[in-house]
């Protein structure tokens, strides 16, 4: 890895997102002998759009928000990557996000290339109406080089079903009705089943495979999460069902613990009436910051990014770092959990479920036919099965950690697609 510059008095300075993907690249490209124009092609995106976005909110004035669609590499397909609305979304977060789908899809063998959205904004302080409009403002500035077969954005962080229900019905006023510009949409609008569980289902997948790897069974394991949204709740609900006992949960009002393990199904119906898992009687409070250092099996950040830093590193104690959210470790703290024995499942195969069933989104609205749900779980978990299979393959193979190894097939495979195409 990639080693952080040094601050004036010594400490290590933070190294961005974008810098921190590129250090994974370049270690792969060292380990594959991948040719250096391929590198420089890899380090730079091949277009990043910035767009103003006035939106006029509900007490009449005019906000200008400023938002951002990257299309990293088109090598091995159309662009493919989610929308975020969040205040951090800026043109390097975006940007770095955009480099890990061109490396996951190649890792899934899906037939695209990586692309993601950003909106700077604050979502949870918009009503529905100022969501709506700043979405429809977003898609009239990104739509010229979206398309079917172009670029397909998806949900992310801040937007959900309902946000592309709004970009699709945008995009369809200026091109006329195209279902598959997006994925994640509601079902009544041509989503697919088993979307919104897709990514916590592949992280449980993933913590499933690697128990059965060490020959444990999953009730004997105590797994923590950190984030309670779509992608964390899905992960304790599956999770649940597989045998995995979660001891504690956390939201950004809070989280709980108890050792003895939380009745997922009575927290879901606490969760349904106050919009958090915070007071919940089946356990005791804990702060998110005490959640990432509890004693646990698999440590689960299914929240926001670079939230396991040099700083806490030293304090994890879980055996296995499952990296649900993107980009939780930074790259000084990849290294110190690797000293210390702390094996971690990387992002690009463990929330790959999200993209996998948006893949077969996309291709259920090209052929305008409707998977049932057992069909987009089966063949979701197919998948995961197979790229986890082959990473931990490779991993045992080459000595490497996991996150290396998913590279080095990742970046196998996008190499391997820019010279059959005649790039370099």
């Amino acid at each position: 890895m990639t080693a952080p510059t040094e601050t004036a008095i010594g400490t290590p300075a933070r190294v961005s997102p974008s810098a921190s993907v590129l250090g994974s690249v370049r270690d792969a490209a060292a380990r594959l002998g991948t040719e250096p124009e391929i590198v420089d092609l890899l380090s730079t995106s091949w277009r990043e759009l910035r767009a103003q976005l006035p939106v006029r909110m509900d007490n009449r004035k005019i906000q200008i928000f400023e938002g951002y669609r990257v299309q990293h590499n088109g090598a091995r397909g159309p662009y493919k990557g989610g929308i975020r609305f969040h205040l951090s979304a800026d043109i390097d977060e975006v940007r770095a996000l955009a480099m890990l789908m061109t490396y996951k899809c190649a890792l899934m063998e899906l037939p695209y290339g990586g692309a993601k959205g950003g909106v700077m904004c604050d979502p949870a302080r918009m009503s529905d109406t100022e969501l709506n409009r700043l979405s429809r403002t977003y898609m009239q500035h990104i739509h010229m080089i979206l398309g079917l077969n172009r670029d397909i954005p998806a949900p992310d962080m801040g937007t959900n079903a309902q946000t592309m229900a709004w970009l699709m019905d945008a995009y369809g006023q200026l091109h006329g009705h195209t279902p598959g510009i997006v994925t994640g949409k509601p079902v009544e609008l041509g989503g697919s089943y088993g979307r919104d569980q897709a990514t916590g289902r592949g992280t449980a997948v993933c913590m499933r495979e690697h128990a059965r790897s060490e020959r444990i069974d999953p009730r004997d394991i105590r797994v923590v999460i950190q984030g309670y949204g779509n992608v964390g709740s899905w992960t304790a609900r599956i999770a649940s069902e597989y045998g995995f006992m979660v001891i504690a949960v956390s939201d950004v009002k809070g989280g709980i613990c108890n050792p003895d393990g939380i009745d997922i199904a009575q927290l879901d119906r606490h969760f349904a009436i106050a919009r958090s898992v915070a007071g919940f009687e089946g356990a005791e409070p804990i702060t998110n910051d005490q959640i990432l250092e509890l004693d646990c099996d698999y440590l689960v950040p299914a929240a926001i990014g670079e939230v396991i830093t040099g700083r806490n590193a030293a304090n994890i104690r879980a055996r296995v770092v499952v990296e649900a959210a993107n980009h939780p470790v930074t790259p000084d703290a990849d290294e110190i959990l690797a000293r210390r024995g702390i094996t971690v499942l990387p992002d690009i195969i463990v929330n790959a479920g999200g993209v996998t069933v948006s893949y077969f989104e996309w291709t259920q609205n090209i052929q305008v036919f409707r998977w049932p749900l057992e069909r987009v779980n089966e063949e979701l978990e197919n998948r995961m099965l197979s790229a986890f299979g082959q990473l931990m393959a490779r991993a045992a193979k080459d000595g490497t950690r996991p996150r290396q190894a998913a590279f080095d097939i990742a970046l196998d495979r996008v190499a391997t697609a820019i010279r059959l195409r005649g790039f370099v």
